[in-house]
């Protein structure tokens, strides 16, 4: 039995790790903290956690807890997973990893000097969608990729009091939205990106949008974006080949509806979507890791690379 000890009272938390754990032997619950002991006991009735901790340090150092989940807003990121990290407590971290790569750096750091797994959530990244792209970018099929585009957005009411609006908190359309079709992008085609442009519309120290460009070292010339403030949701994602195109509507969560296909020769096959949802492929990953010993898919040197890109687009697009 691994037990999860909730670092915040967060709604994605439901949903990431609270569900998909329950559904399962092998994980359980066991504790949450808050900023306010009051909301921390609120939603542990609410969601059937058995205990709350006092406060962060508390938590991180119950002996029930053998899996830190860090769902703070990333403002809270880089100081609490080091230091769950260094109480000897793996972590599955909320993406965006943290505010910047200084702190993804230091992060990773802290894992390695203690010698334990750190995942960032990038729960889509586990599904079968996404690892059988991978799979077929990876085997040659589409060619050599020349370009690439991939988008999320989604309409996020202005509210003060919501992190995604907060500078302070790490808040921002491509911290909490295009960090997700920065990472496909880099997923699928393998490589790190330069930066090569970027616009955006800031409200108050928040970009409410953005769009970036990147030029991948095989050749690729990629473009991203991402809104807080769109006409209609979406999240795609294109690859472009020498020798065909592969497209997923819906990458972010294929669960709630997807349809990935390729075009090559002229020929277009839809390939198949199911697979557990993304929350649960996450959880089952994260099983493989610390009872089998497999690589994390995320983390590492790859939440730096994804982090440092988000600065570089940050930098160009003027903030």
């Amino acid at each position: 039995m691994i037990r999860i000890g909730l670092l915040g009272a967060s709604r994605i938390a439901v949903t990431a790790v609270i569900g998909p754990a329950a559904a399962r032997d092998d994980f359980t619950v066991t504790a949450v903290a808050a900023r306010d002991p009051a909301r921390a006991r609120a939603y542990a009735d609410t969601h059937g956690v058995p205990h709350v901790a006092g406060d962060y340090a508390a938590l991180i150092a119950r002996d029930d807890v053998d899996l830190v989940y860090n769902g703070l807003p990333p403002a809270g990121h880089a100081e609490w997973t080091i230091a769950a990290l260094q109480a000897g407590k793996p972590v599955l971290c909320e993406k965006p990893f943290a505010r910047d790569a200084a702190e993804a750096r230091a992060m990773v750091a802290a894992a390695q000097a203690a010698g334990l797994p750190l995942i960032e959530a990038f729960h889509y990244r586990f599904h079968n969608v996404t690892r059988r792209a991978e799979a077929l970018v990876r085997s040659g099929r589409l060619g050599r990729i020349t370009e690439a585009r991939a988008l999320f957005q989604v309409k996020i009411p202005r509210d003060r009091d919501d992190l995604r609006w907060r500078a302070d908190q790490g808040g921002g359309g491509l911290m909490d939205l295009g960090c997700y079709p920065l990472h496909i992008l880099r997923t699928l085609i393998g490589e790190e990106p330069t930066v090569t442009g970027a616009e955006a519309v800031f409200e108050d120290g928040v970009d409410a949008q953005l769009s970036g460009r990147l030029a991948f070292p095989g050749g690729a010339r990629a473009e991203i974006s991402c809104s807080m403030i769109p006409e209609a949701p979406g999240a795609s994602a294109v690859l472009e080949g020498e020798l065909g195109r592969l497209e997923i509507v819906n990458f972010l969560a294929p669960q709630m509806g997807c349809r990935f296909t390729t075009t090559i020769g002229g020929e277009t096959t839809v390939h198949p979507t199911d697979g557990p949802t993304t929350y649960e492929a996450q959880l089952e990953h994260v099983r493989e890791v610390l009872r089998d010993g497999v690589a994390p898919l995320t983390g590492g040197a790859d939440a730096i690379a994804n982090m440092a890109a988000i600065d570089a687009l940050y930098a160009a697009a003027g903030r």
